[in-house]
C-alpha cells in the first residue's frame, strides 16, 4: 500500500481509538469532508493497520441506490472478510426482520456481540451520506447495545446538515464516546509526496506549478498525474474525463454514459438490456473503461471508481438525453418485475406535473417501501404528491396516501397537520373535497387519536359520507363518549364499538367482561380504513388477562410478542411486561424490561411508556430497599408517597389511595395505605375501593386483598372480646393465597398475619407466619419487606446464628436513618421542638433528643438548620409540611 500523505495527525487519531477498542473501550468515529479530500484513503489505512494488529475488520460502502435497499448499506460488512460477523445461516434469517427495525437491530446486537465476545473489532461504513434509512436505525441500536465491547465503529462521511448518520450520532452519544475528525485539504508539501508516490520518481517544475492547481484535493492531484485532470481549466476534471472517453470506442463511451444514468453502482446485464446489446459483445467495452481508470469489477456489480468521475462522465450526458435514459430504466425495470420502488428514483429524475402514470407508479412505490423503508417510503409520497396539479382531484387521492403513508412512518404529528392543510382549504389543494375523502383521511388519523387520548379534538362527524364510513366515524363517537352505541353491518364499525364497550367495561374494574369484548374487536379488524391496529388492542387484553389472574397466560403470549410483532410498540411491550414480572415477584425481571421499555422508547422516539416504566423501577427499588434509586425514579404521587411513609410520615398512606384504577399492582399499594397509617378513615377508605374492585372483578386476588384489609380493619379499629374469628379468616386468606400466581402478596399476607398473631399473643403461630414471610421475601429478593420481617421476629425473641441475607442498613445517609429517626429529623425539619416533636409523637423530649442526636451524627450535619437544608434538598418540601 502507498504511504498516506499530510493525514498523520488525522491517522494518529484513529490509531488511539483503535487501541482503545482493543482495551474495551467502545467508540464511534466520524470522518467527514468533501468529495476527493481522502477520506476512503484514510479508511484504508486504519483497516491496513487494524489487521496487522489482528483485530476483525467488517467494512462496506454505501451507494447512492442503497435508499431504496432494506439494510443495503451494512450487509456487505457483515459478511465481509474470512471470518464475517454474521453466518450465512443468520444472515439469511434477518431478512424476515427487515420489516421490523428494532427487533432487526436488537438480533443484530446479539449476534454481533456473540461474534466479538472479546474479541477487537473495526467496523467501517464509507460513504455514510448514503447509508439507507434501516442502516442508520439498526446502527442506533446496536452501538448503544455493544458499548462494552471492544469494537470501534467508523464513518466516513460528507458534511450533510441534517442527515440520517447524524441522527445516529445524536443518540449515541450517551453510551459510547464519539470522535469527530473533520479533513481539510492536504498542504502543497504532501501533494507533492502524493504526487512522487503515484509517478515513482521526483516532481518536474513544471508538474508543480499544476498540481497547485488542485487546491489540496488528493483525488484531483491523483487524476491529474494519470491525465485525468486538466488543473488550467475551469472544469478540468470534466474535460480530463471527456478527453479520456473521447479516446475510447464508440461502444465503451455510450456505456459509459449509460451507466452513469444508472448510478454510481450497475448491473452490467440491465445496462446491456438497455442498449439492446448483448454481454459479450460489452465485454470488451467494460475492459476498455476499466483500463481507462473510470470503472471497476466488483464480481457482481461494476461501479465507477469515484463518484467525481461518474459526475465527470454524467455532464457530458445531454439533459434531453438524461431524461430519456431515466425513463427507458424505469420503463425496464417495471417491465422485468423489479417493481415500482426499483423503478422510482428514475421516475422521480423525468416526471413531470400532471403525469397521471408516473404519479400512480410512484404512490405503488411509496406503498412498497412503507413496510422497510418509511423514512424513503414518506420522501417519495411527499414529491408525488408535488408532482399533481393543486386542483387536480388526484391530489386528494394522493392527499390521503401522504397521510396514511406519514402515519404509516410514525410521523404522527407532521400527518395530522398536513391532513389539517389538505382539508381545510389552504393553498395546500385547491381541488373538490368530497365527504367521502375527508372521512378516509379522518378515519386514517382516529386510531393514533384514540391511543393517545384525543379522540375529541377530531373532527368526529362528517355529513354526507357514505354509509360505511359515516358508520365507523359514528362509531369513534361511541368510542369516544359523544354517542350511544347503535346497530350498523359494517364490520369495522361493529368492531369499533366493541372496543368501546371494552374500554367502558375496563375502565370500571370489570376485567373478565372487557378482555373477551378486547377479543371481539380484535377479530373485528383488519386493514380497512378506520380499523383500529390490533396489536393495541391484544396489549390491553393481555392486560385485562393479567388482572383475572391469568399472569403465566399472558406472560407468555407477551415473550412470543416480543421480538415477532411491531417493533414500533416494543416500549408498550416491555412496559407491560415490567408490570406482569413484578406482578409475578421477579423483580429482576420486572427491572430489566422495564429499562428495556427506556431504552427503546428513545430509539422509536415513543416516549409515552416512560411513566409506567418509571413506576415500576421505582416500586422494585422500594421491594429492594433503596430508597435513593427509588426517589430518582418517582414521576407520580403515589411513589412519592409510599417513600414517605417508608420515611415514617404515616399520614401520607391517605395520598396512596388515589391511586388510578390501572396503577401497578393497586391492590397492594391500598393494602399499604390501610396498614401503614393510624387514620381509621383511611384504613376504612381503602377496604371499600378494595371491596369494589373485588366486587366488578371477584378473582383471588382482588377478594383476597379485600378480605385482609377488612380484618385487619376490624381487629384494629373495631375490636371484638378476643378477635379470633378476624383472625381465622385471616389464616384462611394466607391459606387462600398460597395457590396465587402473585408471591409477593402472599409474603404480605403472610407477614400481616403473623404481624397480627404476634399482637394477640399467639407466639408460635406467628412466628411460624413471619419466618415463612421472610423466607418469601428474601427469596424474592425484596430486601426491605424481609428486613422489617426480620425485625418483627428478632423483637419477638426468636434467636439463628445467621439470619438471611437481608440487605444491611447503611452507616450513613438518609438511608442510615430508622423509622423514628427519620420522623424526628422530618418533624424537626418542618419547624417543630424536640418538645413538639415529642407530642406529635407521643414520646418523651429526651427520646426525640437521642433520635435526633443520632440523626445528626448519621446525616454528618450538626444544626437544626443543616438539617432543614438537607431535607429541602432531598424532598423540595418537608414531607409533613
Amino acid at each position: 500500500m502507498e504511504p498516506l500523505r499530510g493525514r498523520s495527525a488525522e491517522l494518529g487519531q484513529l490509531l488511539a481509538a483503535m487501541r482503545a477498542a482493543e482495551g474495551g473501550e467502545a467508540s464511534l468515529t466520524v470522518v467527514m469532508g468533501e468529495p476527493g479530500i481522502g477520506k476512503s484513503a484514510l479508511v484504508r489505512a486504519l483497516v491496513e493497520q487494524a489487521e496487522r494488529h489482528g483485530l476483525l475488520v467488517a467494512q462496506a460502502a454505501a451507494h447512492q441506490t442503497d435508499e431504496l435497499s432494506p439494510l443495503a448499506s451494512l450487509a456487505p460488512a457483515l459478511r465481509s472478510g474470512a471470518e464475517p460477523l454474521i453466518s450465512t445461516e443468520h444472515f439469511l434469517e434477518l431478512a424476515s426482520l427487515n420489516a421490523q427495525p428494532l427487533w432487526l437491530g436488537e438480533r443484530l446486537a446479539d449476534l454481533i456481540g456473540k461474534r466479538l465476545d472479546g474479541v477487537p473489532a473495526l467496523i467501517v461504513l464509507d460513504d455514510a451520506q448514503w447509508a439507507d434509512p434501516l442502516t442508520n436505525f439498526v446502527l442506533r441500536v446496536v452501538v448503544a447495545r455493544l458499548s462494552r465491547a471492544k469494537v470501534m465503529w467508523l464513518l466516513a462521511t460528507r458534511p450533510a446538515p441534517g442527515a440520517l448518520f447524524e441522527q445516529l450520532v445524536d443518540a449515541v452519544r450517551d453510551q459510547v464516546p464519539v470522535h469527530a475528525i473533520q479533513l481539510a485539504p492536504l498542504s502543497t508539501e504532501a501533494v507533492l509526496e502524493l504526487a512522487a508516490d503515484r509517478l515513482g520518481t521526483p516532481v518536474d517544475p513544471a508538474l508543480s506549478v499544476r498540481l497547485g492547481g488542485v487546491q489540496g484535493v488528493p483525488f484531483l492531484a491523483e487524476q491529474l498525474v494519470a491525465g485525468l485532470y486538466l488543473a488550467e481549466l475551469p472544469d478540468g476534471l470534466v474535460e480530463g474525463v471527456r478527453r479520456r472517453v473521447s479516446s475510447t470506442s464508440e461502444l465503451c463511451q455510450a456505456l459509459l454514459r449509460t451507466a452513469a444514468v444508472f448510478g454510481s453502482e450497475f448491473q452490467l446485464d440491465d445496462v446491456a438490456v438497455l442498449m439492446g446489446e448483448s454481454i459479450a459483445k460489452l465485454a470488451g467495452a467494460l475492459d476498455e473503461a476499466i483500463r481507462a481508470g473510470l470503472l471497476a469489477d466488483g464480481l457482481s456489480t461494476v461501479s465507477f471508481r469515484h463518484e467525481l468521475l461518474r459526475a465527470a462522465v454524467l455532464a457530458e450526458v445531454p439533459p434531453s438525453a438524461q431524461r430519456a435514459l431515466h425513463r427507458a430504466i424505469a420503463d425496464q425495470l417495471l417491465a422485468g418485475g423489479r417493481g415500482a420502488s426499483a423503478a422510482a428514483p428514475h421516475i422521480l429524475a423525468t416526471a413531470a406535473a400532471g403525469d397521471v402514470s408516473a404519479i400512480n407508479t410512484l404512490r405503488a412505490a411509496a406503498h412498497e417501501l412503507l413496510e422497510t423503508m418509511s423514512i424513503t417510503a414518506i420522501n417519495v409520497i411527499q414529491q408525488t404528491f408535488e408532482l399533481t396539479p393543486v386542483d387536480d382531484s388526484i391530489r386528494g387521492d394522493v392527499g390521503e396516501d401522504v397521510v396514511e403513508v406519514l402515519l404509516g412512518g410514525r410521523q404522527f404529528a407532521a400527518a395530522e397537520a398536513f391532513a389539517d392543510d389538505l382539508l381545510g382549504g389552504t393553498a395546500l389543494y385547491r381541488g373538490p373535497v368530497s365527504p367521502d375523502l375527508r372521512a378516509a383521511i379522518r378515519l386514517r388519523l382516529l386510531p393514533h387519536m384514540s391511543a393517545t387520548g384525543r379522540l375529541t379534538q377530531c373532527e368526529l362527524d362528517v355529513p354526507g359520507a357514505s354509509a360505511p364510513l359515516a358508520d365507523r366515524m359514528r362509531a369513534y363517537r361511541v368510542l369516544a363518549r359523544l354517542e350511544e352505541p347503535f346497530q350498523t353491518a359494517d364490520p369495522v364499525a361493529a368492531g369499533v364499538q366493541q372496543l368501546a364497550a371494552a374500554e367502558r367495561a375496563r375502565a370500571i374494574g370489570r376485567y373478565a367482561e372487557a378482555r373477551d369484548l378486547y377479543r371481539a374487536a380484535r377479530a373485528a379488524t383488519g386493514d380497512e380504513v378506520g380499523s383500529h391496529p390490533a396489536m393495541h388492542i391484544e396489549l390491553t387484553e393481555l392486560f385485562c388477562r393479567a388482572q383475572l389472574d391469568d399472569l403465566a397466560g399472558a406472560l407468555d403470549r407477551l415473550k412470543q410478542l416480543l421480538g415477532t410483532s411491531d417493533s414500533w410498540l416494543a416500549p408498550q411491550l416491555s412496559a407491560l411486561r415490567a408490570r406482569l414480572e413484578l406482578a409475578t415477584g421477579n423483580l429482576s425481571a420486572a427491572a430489566d424490561a422495564a429499562e428495556d421499555c427506556l431504552r427503546w422508547s428513545t430509539q422509536v422516539f415513543d416516549l409515552s411508556s416512560q411513566t409506567p416504566a418509571r413506576q415500576i423501577l421505582a416500586l422494585v427499588a422500594l421491594l429492594k430497599g433503596r430508597l435513593t434509586e427509588a426517589r430518582e425514579q418517582a414521576t407520580d404521587d403515589q411513589i412519592r408517597a409510599l417513600l414517605e411513609v417508608a420515611d415514617g410520615d404515616t399520614a401520607a398512606a391517605a395520598r396512596l389511595l388515589n391511586a388510578p384504577l390501572e396503577y401497578p399492582e393497586r391492590h397492594t399499594l391500598l393494602l399499604n395505605a390501610a396498614t401503614g397509617t393510624t387514620d381509621p378513615q383511611v384504613a376504612a377508605r381503602a377496604a371499600e375501593l378494595l371491596t369494589s374492585q373485588a366486587e366488578a372483578s371477584p378473582t383471588l386476588t382482588f377478594r383476597s386483598t379485600a378480605e385482609l384489609v377488612a380484618c385487619w380493619n376490624e381487629l384494629t379499629y373495631h375490636p371484638t372480646a378476643d378477635g379470633a374469628a378476624a383472625r381465622a379468616r385471616l389464616a384462611e386468606v394466607v391459606d387462600g393465597l398460597r395457590s396465587s400466581p402473585r408471591p409477593l402478596l402472599l409474603a404480605c399476607a403472610e407477614a400481616l398475619y403473623g404481624r397480627v398473631e404476634l399482637e394477640a399473643g399467639e407466639r408460635k403461630t406467628a412466628v411460624a407466619a413471619l419466618e415463612s414471610a421472610l423466607a418469601s421475601f428474601t427469596e424474592l429478593g425484596a430486601a426491605a419487606p424481609a428486613t422489617r420481617v426480620q425485625a418483627m421476629l428478632q423483637a419477638a425473641g426468636v434467636r439463628r446464628r445467621k439470619w438471611a441475607a437481608v440487605r444491611a442498613r447503611p452507616e450513613s445517609g438518609w438511608e442510615a436513618l430508622t423509622p423514628m429517626e427519620r420522623r424526628v429529623a422530618l418533624l424537626v425539619a418542618d419547624g417543630h421542638t424536640n418538645k413538639s416533636a415529642a407530642d406529635e409523637l407521643v414520646l418523651s423530649a429526651s427520646t426525640v433528643g437521642t433520635h435526633l442526636r443520632s440523626a445528626f451524627g448519621k446525616l454528618g450535619v450538626n444544626s437544626r438548620v443543616q438539617l432543614t437544608r438537607l431535607v429541602l434538598e432531598r424532598f423540595a418540601s418537608p414531607p409533613n409540611a
